[in-house]
């Protein structure tokens, strides 16, 4: 007995055809509404600033041709360090949520950098009267143990007065962390105003004392970007640090630097001219 072949008329294969088709379609729209829900999910919590640009790129500063400099890249910050001071014109770092949620414990490794020219030694400071005063906190460093190390190195330090140093320096050090927490990621740029008379120095290197030190903080991811200046004496503060608080085209003019030049002007010119200080403390929406 012959089996019969069961032959699909020619509706049939067309109807089936296009049901092939029609379910591959929906097959894509759906992998595609998939991707593209998986995308928007990713980055829904992504911060946005509304231009593109590299957060080394925001570290770099611009200072007068004539000021004396060897530059160094640590882990965690960069270091422009001045061998006729020797102290650092400026210290440069991104301090991240994450880096400020760092666990590693903090060492007191304080030690030369003898690949750069001109850094202190450890009896500079001793018996000066003086705490080695870091400019990138060991704090912000907890986040990497070569981090930590590299930020004891003298390069990194001036010498600060007791009173400063454990006291209005340090809370606002403490508050950069409070905001990095809260805006994802802030730009801190650090150092001793070199452009006043310092007469004093210490040690058999003659490291000059400082008057006065800067801070400028940039918060990128902000809605809308922001930054602020902070300009300190190297002695004890009474007032609240809302005081000392100036605009970064303020921080400029002391200091001869130009910060933040990567941002786009318009951004540049908005954010460096505000000093806003209640902005800095309002809780994040």
């Amino acid at each position: 007995m012959t089996a019969r072949r069961n032959k699909k008329s020619p509706r049939r294969r067309r109807d089936n055809r296009r049901r092939k088709v029609r379910n591959l379609i929906l097959t894509l729209i759906f992998l595609g509404l998939s991707s593209a829900l998986t995308l928007f999910a990713c980055c829904e919590d992504e911060p946005s600033r509304g231009f593109e640009l590299a957060d080394s790129d925001l570290l770099a500063v611009t200072i007068p041709d004539e000021t004396p400099e060897i530059t160094k890249q640590y882990t965690g910050f960069f270091v422009s360090f001045n061998p006729t001071h020797h102290l650092p014109n400026y210290v440069a770092w991104e301090l991240t949520a994450e880096k400020a949620n760092g666990q590693f414990p903090r060492n007191n490794a304080f030690r030369p950098d003898p690949d750069v020219y001109g850094c202190p030694t450890l009896n500079d400071y001793k018996g000066s009267g003086f705490d080695r005063g870091h400019m990138a906190p060991a704090a912000d460093m907890k986040w990497s143990e070569q981090a930590m190390l590299d930020c004891h190195y003298l390069t990194n330090m001036c010498p600060q007065d007791h009173g400063l140093n454990g006291g209005k320096w340090n809370s606002l050090e403490q508050m950069c962390r409070t905001w990095a927490l809260r805006d994802s990621s802030i730009v801190i740029i650090a150092g001793p105003v070199l452009t006043d008379e310092l007469p004093r120095t210490i040690g058999a290197s003659g490291v000059s004392v400082p008057e006065r030190f800067f801070k400028v903080i940039l918060a990128p991811y902000a809605n809308p970007p922001r930054a602020i200046g902070f300009i300190m004496p190297n002695s004890p503060v009474n007032d609240q640090i809302e005081a000392l608080a100036v605009s970064v085209d303020q921080v400029e003019a002391i200091t001869g630097y130009d910060f933040f030049s990567a941002l786009p002007d318009e951004v540049e010119a908005q954010v460096e001219a505000a000093a806003n200080y209640k902005n800095w403390t309002r809780r994040k929406r």
